[in-house]
């Protein structure tokens, strides 16, 4: 057997089992141990991010009626957003989504200024709650 085919079947050889050693290394059982209280934190922590106030777009503020034209105006052209009616005395103001970052709201108010002059992006107050 000449050298040449001896160097290729020892080489067919290595490969081989350089492949099974591979394949089979992938195998094995996970098990997790984790705290309980883990469950508890993960739901406390989606309770905070709900309450947490986020960005917001203000596209009028005015009269009722003023605020509930605004209010379908921007319905009838952008209907991918929530509005919101917002009473503050004397004024009504219109509301627009709830963005978690300035980026993605400085994005929606360059499409909403398009059609609405005078909307502003706003982060609203928390308001107080009575904790017993």
């Amino acid at each position: 057997m000449p050298k040449s085919h001896f160097n290729f079947l020892f080489l067919t050889f290595l490969f081989s089992v350089f492949c099974i050693n591979i394949i089979t290394a992938q195998e094995g059982i996970v098990s997790i141990n984790q705290d309980k209280n883990i469950d508890v934190l993960l739901n406390l922590k989606k309770e905070v991010n709900k309450s947490q106030s986020n960005y917001k777009i203000q596209i009028y503020n005015g009269n009722r009626s003023g605020a509930k034209k605004a209010r379908l105006e921007f319905k009838n052209s952008f209907s991918n957003w929530s509005t919101y009616m917002k009473f503050e005395t004397p004024n009504y103001k219109i509301w627009i989504g709830n963005f978690k970052t300035r980026i993605e709201a400085d994005r929606a108010l360059l499409k909403i200024k398009r059609k609405f002059n005078n909307a502003f992006i706003f982060k609203p107050k928390k308001e107080k709650r009575n904790l017993k």
